[in-house]
């Protein structure tokens, strides 16, 4: 008799949920290319300033309202700062106004629309209701407003802008609670004794991280066109620390406008490419995570 060589059994690729995701995600080719353009621009101003040969703050006013050059990359502005060096200082700045007022508008609606959409009843009616009046108001209207009262400044700009933003992702945080609320596994922690606090917090929260990575990509780019605004208003952040909006504000003088295009053209298009990068992004990640979509 001769001996049979066991077969081994063929390996079975297992496709997780995480798997599947990032195989969406690479299909976006939009959502790839902005996801590199945002990650060069997150290196270019957060270690641009390591090769950049001068100062943000340096004044040279012997070299004011220079063009481009080997010396200045970008050209100096009217004191004779490095526009190079200011434009990635600028960026670290607009950057962080718009992860960190994303943040705290995803920590208020993630809280008050969690609660309404997991107790329900009243809690939902009163939380809600008041949602409803908050979007009621122009937003604009209320930006310069509490800007005008609070005053400009780089926290203060943060708040402002998060506070503003987040109703709708309390909506958005409420409407998937609805719903995972009466699936089988939430049934089921219920049913073994778990109390309520345990059971947002460690079986319905991590099920809206889907909806909540898209606001944050999508919102970033939102609260960093307002905090522009806002700078170029001059009610957000002030000289002489610089973002991107205060950069544009002096594209407000006409001379400027066409005659130094290079005090404000690269501020204008880093927030036209970020912004555009996030919102890319923003769209790839909502496809990707959407369990209904194509594999």
């Amino acid at each position: 008799m001769t001996a049979t060589t066991p077969v081994k059994p063929e390996k079975v690729r297992v496709k997780t949920p995480g798997s599947m995701a990032l195989k969406r995600f690479l299909r976006h080719r939009l959502a790839v290319v902005g996801l590199i353009l945002l990650g060069i621009i997150v290196l270019l101003v957060v270690f641009g300033p390591l090769i950049a040969r001068f100062g943000p703050d340096e004044i040279d006013l012997l070299n004011r309202n220079q063009p481009p050059s080997g010396a200045h990359w970008l050209g100096t502005d009217p004191t004779g700062r490095d526009i190079f060096a200011r434009t990635l200082s600028a960026g670290r700045v607009s950057l962080m106004v718009g992860l960190f007022s994303t943040l705290v508008s995803v920590v208020v609606g993630t809280t008050l629309g969690a609660l309404a959409g997991y107790f329900g009843g009243w809690v939902d009616n009163v939380i809600m209701r008041f949602v409803d009046v908050v979007m009621t108001f122009p937003s604009i209207v209320v930006l310069l407003t509490l800007a005008a009262i609070v005053g400009p400044g780089i926290d203060k700009t943060i708040i402002i802008i998060g506070l503003l933003g987040w109703p709708l992702a309390a909506r958005l945080v409420r409407a998937k609670l609805l719903s995972v609320r009466e699936l089988d596994f939430i049934s089921a922690a219920t049913a073994l004794g778990a109390n309520d606090r345990r059971i947002l917090l460690k079986h319905a929260l991590p099920n809206v991280v889907d909806v909540l990575v898209v606001f944050v990509s999508l919102g970033v780019a939102s609260a960093i066109l307002t905090e522009a605004g806002l700078s170029f208003l001059g009610l957000g952040v002030q000289p002489p620390q610089a973002s991107w909006g205060n950069l544009l504000s002096s594209a407000r003088e006409i001379n400027i406008l066409e005659a130094y295009v290079w005090q404000w053209m690269p501020a204008g298009l880093l927030i036209i490419l970020t912004v555009l990068a996030t919102n890319f992004l923003g769209d790839g990640l909502r496809d990707a995570l959407d369990p209904k979509a194509k594999q």
